[in-house]
């Protein structure tokens, strides 16, 4: 006789939370970071190559795709410092209080877009 009943809570059923979210999107800023390091190194390395293949990257990177995509990385690189901020103190055994918690997760989420608004309007008046 097969049961019908699910062997794992369900996603119809699971509630999502903050931490869920942040949980998920650090794994996945993770994984983004290494392919963008990986990206970032082969940029420079292209400089070996000469001024004509550097020139090809840099004008890319001077049209909208190429500034949305550097802002992306900005805000991936942020997130990800801030998130793992959240789990060097949960290492040290603070912040598992389901309302810390929160509040920590909301200010990674929150705290990663000011950083990267911060970040582009330094740059902007660096350049």
């Amino acid at each position: 006789m097969k049961d019908n009943n699910p062997l794992s809570p369900h996603i119809q059923i699971y509630n999502w939370h903050i931490s869920s979210l942040v949980s998920i999107s650090h794994r996945i800023t993770g994984v983004i970071n290494i392919v963008l390091l990986t990206i970032i190194c082969l940029w420079i390395a292209s400089l070996l190559l000469g001024k004509t293949n550097y020139g090809l990257i840099q004008n890319f990177l001077d049209s909208f795709l190429g500034k949305f995509i550097i802002i992306g990385t900005v805000w991936s690189f942020s997130f990800q410092i801030l998130s793992e901020i959240r789990h060097l103190f949960w290492d040290m055994g603070y912040g598992f209080d389901l309302k810390i918690s929160k509040i920590t997760g909301l200010l990674v989420i929150i705290g990663s877009f000011v950083l990267t608004i911060l970040i582009y309007v330094i740059g902007r008046q660096i350049i």
